[in-house]
């Protein structure tokens, strides 16, 4: 069963996937995702607070969160990494690094999740591994970031 915050995950990945594969800003598509929802349009679902907050955090810190992953993924860079990978690991660093108000242990579990569901079979060990490595340096990434 799906929790309000992992709808809201769900969400704010679509959001970042699709401004990803645009080349446009994530708050450009938050953005035309609230103005949609507000319409009243049937079918067209509201954004969740916390999606809001995932996308706009994420937006914040986009091109040190890309420095992380390029650093860590071993073997991988940016540009040939899976974009659902990709979008799936950068949600899930932002949400690990920045936000404090959910368990590390839960926000691996989550992404892993999702890349599940949305990717390969190989990507959610490959998820796992980059998400875990970020949450062993997560102490100096903090010091870093503050």
């Amino acid at each position: 069963m799906a929790t309000a915050r992992n709808k809201a995950r769900t969400k704010a990945f679509q959001i970042i996937f699709e401004a990803d594969h645009r080349g446009v800003s994530p708050t450009l598509v938050l953005a035309e995702w609230v103005a949609r929802a507000r319409t009243g349009e049937e079918g067209v679902p509201q954004v969740p607070e916390y999606t809001r907050d995932l996308v706009e955090g994420y937006g914040r810190h986009a091109a040190r969160i890309d420095d992380l992953i390029s650093t860590y993924a071993v073997g991988w860079t940016l540009d040939r990494m899976p974009i659902v990978d990709r979008n799936v690991i950068r949600l899930g660093a932002y949400e690990l690094i920045w936000e404090d108000s959910v368990p590390d242990p839960v926000v691996l579990d989550e992404f892993v999740e999702m890349a599940k569901d949305f990717s390969t079979d190989e990507s959610p060990s490959f998820v796992n591994g980059l998400l875990a490595r970020l949450k062993e340096l997560k102490p100096s990434l903090r010091a870093a970031r503050d």
